[in-house]
């Protein structure tokens, strides 16, 4: 027995002993594994801390950028051309994990509380609305025809989907349109984008009860949205161009262009003339706000972390009073010429810079005598302007050396070629044959002179009544000069969309042309290029580049136009090899088209106008539909001496006796400048 007991304690002490040393083995795997997580914290702290660190924010926050006032464009005085309205708006911001029926439940209670317009509500979109009550669409696809238990649900859906669209529209209440509506308009934004529920004609009830009750419906708010309003009158557009708004979007043609450039789809955007062409400049830097979400990726906060910045100004060279009675007068011009008269083009500029100083254009239907705004006819509307072109003509020969400054005279008399006769106004049966140098040819406006000079360019002997037998090279020497003027291709203007004019055919049977195209008959031309034509005449032979767009500004603090950003200089596009007495040749011969002494010139009408002008009219042989019809057309500056203006107008299709139009035209339109514009006071 005693030895079993001292046995059995020697045991027990064994056990005791070895307890501790267990324990200890605990501590140490304990410790190591504290260490190895500890190492592995490091680790990725160190490592991959950033990365994490940007993963999580990204989850929980997001930016949203935010639309911010466009940039006013103004007239040469500073009057606001295209300006800006602030409108209280109803918008949305949609969540992250927003489902449609969360949508729905929000469009509903929003309805409740706001009017919209359901005018472009759609079928789908009203099936779309209607279809997100779980208890609707589980009817429906009980008695919709069609459906089976085998379809999937995307095919139940669509089914569903026909079957409501084909409801009769009175099914549905005007509240549950506008529901739809609005629901619409939720579902097309994208995750974290605003876009405007209702954004004008918002009343103080509608947002006051919003603003009560926004609690309620996560992600709608109260904002502000910006429309384009037009203080001297919605024609301007028609230089200005366009913006797009919410309601139509991005142009469908650069919506992918615009998307990589940081637009949402909903964005406003230039989609004409200079509001596109200045886009950069006028749109601004949106405003920036985050977004903080909740667990629940619902929209927990918003700050607002960038204010944006208002787009920069434009400054035109156009004068706003000038422009508006520019355009007046040409409308009242068209409203009086009746018969087949197509539109009416008067183009006002600086030959001494390029500035334009007003457009004026209508177009009329002669079929109906409606007449509408087409300002931007005067540089997309190819005419076959007549006599106006004779300057560029004479320049030509002169700079071709068939003609010179001190041997130019020939005799007017009609030209016979292949049984074809031709002659000037003035002349037509051969009775009033004249001797005449090439001042003298421009101040009556002789055809038959411009017609010899075509054949001396030709290197062709004329015989009255034998085979016009030139070269066809002679329509590419003639244009070429004539392009040097500005008159057959781009003047460089600054509003896209401009037209080269129209070259007739100039081929080996078409030669006959070439005597046509000598004195304006052939081919077609803008209003704007002849405008650019007479300019180089008039400044000493620099084709300059038109321009409408004065100056890039900025904004003062309290909303002014601020200061020059960057100033549109005078780009010369080439300069006419003449020498200073050919150009003397040209200049008094369009000064005695009005103020000559010749019983045969043209311009005599325009004598009263002061400051003197220098100028040449135009009357070119056209047909409307079938029937005869006139174009009178007109290049003009003043004063004669130093000349600070041009004007060149057009209007094509005139009735057959119609025989002033244009000079009366042009006596307005250089009163209204000298009143609106510059006083004669200041001219040198």
């Amino acid at each position: 027995m005693k030895i079993f007991k001292k046995r059995n304690k020697r045991i027990k002490k064994g056990k005791a002993a070895s307890l501790p040393f267990r324990i200890n083995i605990i501590f140490i795997i304990v410790g190591i594994l504290f260490v190895a997580l500890l190492t592995q914290l490091a680790y990725l702290q160190v490592m991959y801390g950033a990365k994490f660190k940007a993963e999580v924010n990204r989850s929980d926050t997001s930016v949203v950028n935010g639309n911010v006032q466009r940039g006013m464009i103004y007239d040469s005085t500073g009057h606001i051309l295209v300006g800006n309205s602030a409108h209280q708006a109803i918008v949305y911001t949609k969540g992250v994990n927003d489902l449609t029926t969360d949508l729905y439940r929000t469009a509903n209670r929003l309805a409740d509380y706001i009017t919209v317009s359901t005018s472009s509500l759609t079928k789908r979109q009203l099936a779309d609305y209607y279809l997100s009550d779980a208890n609707r669409l589980s009817a429906v696809e009980k008695k919709a025809p069609g459906i089976s238990s085998g379809d999937s649900e995307d095919v139940m859906y669509d089914k569903a989907v026909s079957y409501v669209e084909k409801m009769n529209p009175d099914t549905f209440s005007h509240a549950t349109k506008v529901a739809a509506t609005i629901f619409a308009k939720m579902s097309g934004a994208y995750q974290l984008s605003t876009v405007n529920i209702k954004d004008s004609g918002v009343t103080q009830r509608e947002v006051a009860e919003v603003g009560e009750h926004l609690a309620d419906m996560p992600g709608v708010n109260v904002g502000t949205s910006w429309s384009r309003n037009y203080p001297n009158g919605q024609s301007i557009q028609g230089i200005t161009g366009t913006v797009s708004n919410e309601k139509t979007g991005l142009p469908s043609d650069r919506v992918n262009e615009l998307l990589a450039q940081g637009y949402s789809r909903n964005d406003s955007v230039g989609q004409s003339y200079l509001e596109r062409q200045y886009e950069p400049v006028l749109r601004g830097t949106k405003s920036q706000t985050q977004i903080v979400l909740n667990s629940d990726n619902q929209i927990k906060k918003e700050i607002k972390k960038y204010g944006g910045q208002k787009g920069d100004n434009l400054q035109l060279t156009i004068n706003a009073k000038f422009q508006r009675d520019l355009q007046s007068l040409v409308r009242s011009a068209e409203s009086g010429a009746g018969g087949n008269s197509t539109g009416t083009y008067a183009v006002v500029m600086n030959p001494n810079n390029g500035a334009i100083i007003g457009m004026g254009g209508v177009n009329r239907n002669p079929k109906t005598s409606k007449i509408t705004d087409n300002i931007l006819g005067t540089i997309n509307s190819s005419i076959v302007m007549g006599s106006v072109v004779k300057g560029a003509m004479v320049s030509g020969a002169l700079m071709d050396g068939v003609i010179t400054p001190t041997n130019s005279t020939l005799t007017d008399q009609p030209i016979t070629t292949g049984g074809v006769k031709k002659s000037s106004w003035f002349n037509h049966s051969g009775n009033a044959n004249i001797a005449v140098d090439a001042s003298g040819a421009l101040e009556v406006s002789s055809n038959s002179y411009m017609m010899q000079l075509a054949m001396k360019e030709g290197h062709f002997n004329y015989v009255e009544g034998g085979a016009l037998t030139m070269s066809p090279n002679v329509f590419n020497t003639m244009r070429g000069y004539f392009n040097q003027f500005g008159l057959g291709i781009d003047t460089g203007i600054d509003i896209p969309g401009e037209s080269t004019g129209l070259k007739g055919k100039s081929g080996k049977s078409h030669i006959g042309s070439a005597l046509d195209l000598a004195f304006g008959n052939y081919d077609a031309y803008t209003t704007m290029q002849v405008a650019q034509y007479i300019s180089t005449v008039a400044n000493g032979g620099y084709r300059i580049a038109p321009h409408v767009v004065q100056s890039i500004r900025g904004t003062t603090k309290d909303g002014k136009l601020g200061q020059v950003k960057a100033t549109v200089m005078p780009d010369v596009l080439n300069h006419i090899d003449m020498t200073q007495s050919q150009r003397a040749v040209v200049k008094k011969g369009l000064y005695d088209v009005v103020h000559g002494t010749n019983t045969y010139k043209t311009g005599g009408e325009l004598d009263t106008i002061k400051p003197e002008i220098s100028a040449k009219t135009g009357t070119a042989q056209t047909f409307y539909n079938g029937n005869e019809t006139v174009t009178l057309s007109l290049a003009s500056y003043a004063p004669s001496t130093h000349p600070q203006v041009v004007v060149a107008l057009a209007m094509p299709n005139l009735g057959v006796n119609a025989e002033s139009n244009n000079m009366q035209l042009a006596k307005k339109i250089y009163a209204a400048y000298w009143k609106d514009v510059q006083s004669t006071s200041t001219v040198k």
